[in-house]
Order: C-alpha cells, then structure tokens, then sequence
C-alpha cells in the first residue's frame, strides 16, 4: 500500500510571477519529499527554469498568446484576468495528455489561487483539486468579503480623495479601507472580478495556505467557517522545504559586503519583482537613507524605475550616495541577506514571501506597500504584531531618514527587534515536529492520501 501511494503524482500549477512560483516550488519539494511525484504546469509567459533541485520533477509547459510585455501593457488585475482566459483550453488538453501518459495514478491538481481555470479542467476529468493561497489569510479574507463591501458602496469613498479612507472597517480591525487591496493598475469593478474568481472554492476539497496560526488565527478561523472546506496553514515554507527559485540571477558579492558591516548596521532595500518606481521617488529614498548616517544594501531591479532601464539616467549625486555608504545590486539572494547579522532592518513592499522571510529571520521592517495585499500585510506588521513602521504618502527625503532611524537608531527600533525574534522563535517552533504548520502539513498529506 505504501509503495503505490509513494508514486502517486500531483499536478502543480503556479501563477506566473516570483511571488507565486517561490511558495509553489517550495510545497512541490515538500510533497515530493512525503513521497509524491511532481508534475508542475507552467504558462508559456514568464516560466520559471529549474535547477539542479528540481531534477526528479516533470516540468510541462501549456501555450498562451500573450507577448513578454502583457503584464506591463494590462497591469497584474488584468493580466491575470486574460490569462485565466487564455489558458483554459490548453490546461485541459494538457491534463488530457498527462491521464494518457502517466503509469501512475494522478491523486489531485494543487492550483495557485489566481490560476483558478485549473478546476474546470480538474472536474471535467473527476480529479480533485486543491486551492494554494500564496498569499495571507487575511488578505484572502479581504478578497472575500470584498464584493460585498462594494455592494454595500462602502469601498466607493476609496475612489474619491476625501472619503473613508482613514476609518477602521467594523468588524476588520485594525484594517481601514484604504488597507483592502484594491489595485492601483485597474478598475474596481475588474479587481472584484479577480477576487471572486479567486475566492470562489468550486469543487475544491480543501485550501492550504503559506501562513501560520501563531500569526493569522482569527482570519484563518474566518475561512475555515466561511469556506466549510478544510483550510490548512501550512507556512512559512520556506522553513518547511529550502529550493532555488530566483526568476532573476542573485549577485551574491553583496553577502561579502555585508561580511565587512558591523551587527544590526545595515538597512536592507528591496522593494520585490514588480514594483515600479519613479526616478523622483529613488532620489527622495537615495537622499533619505544618505541623512539617517545608515549603510544600506539596496536592490534596485532592472526596468523597475520607470524611463531608465536599470540606473544610468539617474543624476551623479545618486551615485556619490550610494558609493559613500551603500551597496546596490540587480538582485540579491533575499534570504540569505536577511539572516546576516549586519542586517538590522527591512525596507519593503510587504509582499507575503518578503513578510514571512523577515519574520522568520526576526528582523523588523519599514513597510512601504504599492498595491493589493501589500497594503493588508503593511497594516498588519505595523498594528498586530507591531514590527513594521508604515511610511504613508508621498515618499520624500524626510519621511525616510524618519522611518529609517526609527527603525534603526531609536529605542522604538530595538523594542521591534525583540518582538520580530520572539516571532521568529515561534515561527520556528510551528514548522517543527509537534508545532501548528507541521501538524497542519501531516494532516493534509493524510488527506491527500485519502483522494
């Protein structure tokens, strides 16, 4: 019995970005290593290209039209509406080929919640099929309860310019309106029908979420009531199953920069694999961490400030800065950074997997949201487990030598190193044997077992 259930395969499809594929590939390594097959469906647009880690799995990758520059063109809301679109027949065809294919029983397709096409194709062949939410409990909750706070023209005043959008929504706190993750790159109405997609469970049999229970409790009590499936937290993964994932070449020399800075010095800058900046708000940063007298480490990622394909229109006096107390690099190996001791703080956009790789390193952040969830984790670092300083409005110099010694310099900042360490230790103590993730994890296995 055991040796059939070892070569049962599972079917992976990750969202096309960095933020996605990074928590898909870590559980597609923790699976395998509980004894399943992988075979991990790819679009055409943005693939991911494994490594030396992946070699055991089966990579397969479906046709899509749209060009390299869809995402830029459409915005991610739009993007990923299309996509859904575009993919829907050649999933199929493909799940069709892998039935015909494979020696060995397929137990389920395991789907990215943004990728939500997967289920028709999963029904259609009476598979069952298993929701991934990359993202927080919190900010699927958001995305839940998002239609009806449009309907109820409670989100409208996040349109006009003096709205609602400082007050606390009942029954969310600390979440204002302003924190629901509404898209800067498209239309209400096109957000709510992402996020009904993404929320509607369909046939699904069960959600397991990159999250844990020390951190998210109440949201992921929400679900489990809302959803009446079994929700399974299962994070962070990247404690759960390490895996080289980097879309983009990490320049590692910055680890032998950081090995000449002394203890808690360092600020780290990352501000993700999307994010877009203007050439004014790069300066105002440049200018602020320059006055707070902190050395910096500083991603700024190629075609991320906008009219310059990497730094070269920026003016000298960026360059003087960066030459007299910082480093900069195209892209770093984000986790490693983050445990170096010379590190002392975070500067980011709150993505989930740059949240939950702080936190797991016990470093606290500056939070400096652009769009959708990043707003969700933003607030939640700042208010609930009161680790993160909120830089709000426009970004100018003084608003980041603010934020920057605060975090750094002040006794504020060491109080929020204390409490980012005691996350940390249960962060660790959830993902080992006995601890919330780890038990979460056996009892999907189990489940998994069972389909």
């Amino acid at each position: 019995m055991e040796e059939k259930t070892a070569r049962r395969r599972v079917v992976l499809v990750p969202t096309p970005a960095q933020g996605h594929i990074t928590p898909m590939m870590q559980l597609a390594k923790t699976l395998h290593l509980k004894g399943f097959s992988i075979t991990v469906v790819q679009t055409k647009f943005n693939h991911f290209i494994p490594s030396d880690d992946f070699t055991d799995f089966q990579f397969v990758t479906i046709p899509e039209s749209l060009p390299k520059s869809a995402l830029k063109d459409l915005g991610p809301i739009q993007f990923l509406l299309k996509l859904n679109k575009e993919c829907q027949v050649s999933f199929k065809e493909c799940l069709s080929q892998l039935l015909l294919q494979q020696s060995n029983e397929i137990s389920c397709v395991i789907y990215d919640e943004f990728m939500y096409f997967a289920e028709a194709a999963a029904k259609e062949f009476k598979l069952p099929n298993v929701i991934l939410s990359t993202t927080s409990a919190t900010a699927f909750v958001c995305r839940s309860v998002f239609d009806k706070l449009y309907a109820n023209n409670v989100m409208a005043p996040l349109e006009e310019p003096k709205g609602k959008e400082n007050e606390l929504v009942p029954e969310f706190h600390p979440l204002r309106y302003k924190d629901f993750p509404v898209s800067r790159w498209a239309s209400t109405e096109s957000t709510m029908e992402l996020y009904r997609n993404t929320v509607d469970k369909r046939t699904a049999s069960s959600v397991i979420i990159n999250t844990a229970s020390c951190l998210e409790s109440s949201s992921l009590s929400f679900l489990q009531q809302q959803l009446k499936i079994p929700v399974y937290p299962i994070g962070p993964l990247h404690m759960v199953a390490s895996a080289s994932t980097s879309l983009l070449e990490e320049n590692k020399t910055c680890i032998e920069w950081l090995n000449k800075q002394k203890k808690n010095s360092v600020i780290f800058v990352s501000m993700g694999s999307v994010a877009l900046m203007q050439i004014k708000e790069v300066m105002e940063t440049a200018l602020g961490l320059d006055s707070s007298n902190q050395q910096f480490l500083w991603v700024i990622r190629p075609g991320s400030v906008r009219g310059s394909e990497w730094i070269e229109y920026l003016p000298k006096e960026f360059i003087n800065i960066i030459t007299g107390r910082g480093y900069i690099v195209k892209w770093a190996p984000q986790k490693e950074v983050l445990s170096h001791p010379a590190v002392g703080g975070f500067w980011s956009h709150c993505g989930w997997n740059s949240t939950l790789e702080s936190i797991g390193e016990g470093v606290p952040m500056i939070c400096k949201p652009f769009s959708t969830d990043q707003k969700v984790n933003a607030r939640y670092l700042e208010c609930v487990w009161k680790i993160g300083i909120q830089v709000e409005g426009e970004l100018d110099r003084r608003a980041v030598e603010r934020a920057v010694t605060r975090l750094m310099v002040d006794e504020e900042g060491e109080e929020m190193r204390k409490r980012a360490v005691s996350l940390k230790e249960q962060l660790r103590a959830s993902v080992k044997s006995g601890g919330s993730s780890h038990n979460s994890l056996e009892e999907f296995v189990n489940f998994m077992r069972t389909l």
